[in-house]
């Protein structure tokens, strides 16, 4: 079992920074990959970046390569994304989730990944 709890998100403007934090809690030595999603009322889930178990493999979305950057702390059983010059269009629930199959591995499809995080909220003011 796997229990993650995001942190981090509120209100900022326009070009400003936000640190998101995805705290994973398990009951074994298990290793997980994470990936962070977003969504917006009426629209599917957003893949945003992911990060393998070690931290040799992430991927990001085209929307926010070069201003977003995904971390881990396996120390802290932590997983971060560093948000810079943001945009109104990236407004939404961020959640972050974690893969425990294939923890070598990253993948972007929301389907692929086993728990889920209950989401904070990002919102970006023009």
């Amino acid at each position: 079992q796997v229990r993650l709890v995001e942190s981090g998100g509120g209100l900022v403007q326009a070009g400003d920074s936000l640190r998101l934090s995805c705290l994973v809690s398990k009951l074994t030595a298990r290793t997980e990959s994470v990936g962070w999603f977003r969504q917006v009322p009426g629209k599917e889930r957003e893949f945003v970046a992911a990060i393998n178990w070690n931290g040799s493999k992430i991927n990001y979305s085209d929307s926010v390569k070069g201003r977003f950057t995904i971390s881990r702390d396996n120390a802290k059983n932590s997983v971060y994304l560093e948000m810079d010059s943001l945009k109104p269009e990236d407004t939404a629930v961020y959640y972050c989730a974690a893969e425990i199959h294939q923890p070598w591995l990253i993948a972007s499809e929301s389907r692929e990944y086993d728990y889920w995080g209950q989401g904070t909220q990002v919102t970006v003011s023009s």
